[in-house]
């Protein structure tokens, strides 16, 4: 492994001044159970290591209507809060099946995310609980979608100079649910073959969709917000059969390879079965928050 500064931030300043000044050969460490195997691995050549876990606005987690998540939040302090699990239930979908407890223990949501790769279990929840993360570099602060973060994989839109200081979530409506599932060779510590996350928003009477978001893991080069799918579910009945339809639009949106977990045609049938499964999954729990 390539000899690197350890730098100890405790603000945003010291922390992006730090990266600009070294540049692509910089990363940030928040629980490092990305950073550290791909170290040892030789994936980066790094000349500074950031370490960004003493930095406040980056351990902050605020339920206040909306919800904020500091981007080095360990995901067991996301899943162990009893009201923000019951109030976004499929953000802990997701943050429950990061790696097993031990990992959970380190690993963010934030981190996940940083680390872009296609088949991640923590951004398509995020992306359909409309999630917005917040940058900031030295050149400023600005936001973005987090769909829009991802650009290929293991690549992102952050700048040199730039880090990722929260994800933040806006206030789920009444009548609205969300689910994330994913099928996988094996229960835990696993790469997703397939993963779906879907989020509905039922009318008053429970029966309609008012509007729904649907995203696709491990079937792209970055996670999918499957557009059409959720364009088409608006104004339709919240039924099974429904359901099915969205998973066919679904699939025609997905671009699958074929590795050694998976073909594509296994993968574009998963799209089907999994966004049935979390309409379905989605609507319950959309019944049960008036």
């Amino acid at each position: 492994m390539h000899p690197y500064q350890y730098i100890p931030a405790t603000n945003i300043t010291e922390a992006v001044s730090a990266l600009a000044r070294y540049g692509n050969r910089a990363r940030i460490l928040a629980g490092g159970t990305d950073l550290l195997v791909q170290l040892r691995g030789e994936r980066y050549e790094l000349d500074a290591v950031v370490d960004a876990k003493a930095i406040p606005e980056l351990v902050e987690l605020t339920l206040d209507g909306g919800l904020t998540i500091g981007a080095a939040v360990p995901c067991y302090q996301v899943y162990e809060n009893l009201a923000i699990a019951a109030a976004f239930p499929g953000i802990i979908d997701a943050a429950s099946l990061i790696g097993g407890i031990q990992i959970q223990s380190r690993a963010s949501l934030g981190g996940n995310l940083c680390n872009s790769t296609p088949s991640a279990d923590g951004i398509c929840p995020l992306i359909v609980h409309s999630g917005v993360v917040t940058i900031t570099g030295v050149d400023g602060t600005r936001t973005m979608p987090v769909e829009e973060f991802s650009t290929g994989p293991g690549r992102n839109a952050l700048g040199n100079g730039e880090m990722l200081i929260s994800i933040n979530l806006p206030k789920p409506a009444a009548h609205f649910g969300a689910a994330y599932q994913r099928f996988i060779p094996r229960n835990e510590m696993d790469i997703a073959v397939v993963g779906v996350a879907s989020a509905i928003t039922l009318d008053a009477t429970g029966q309609k969709v008012e509007s729904a978001r649907i995203a696709l893991a491990s079937v792209g080069p970055t996670p999918i917000f499957a557009k059409q799918a959720s364009e088409f579910l608006a104004g339709q009945t919240a039924t099974e059969e429904t359901f099915a339809k969205a998973g066919a639009i679904a699939s025609t949106e997905a671009t699958p390879i074929s590795d050694m977990r998976g073909t594509i045609k296994q993968r574009h049938h998963l799209v089907e079965v999994l966004t049935r499964r979390t309409l379905v999954q989605a609507v319950r729990r959309a019944r049960g928050n008036a």
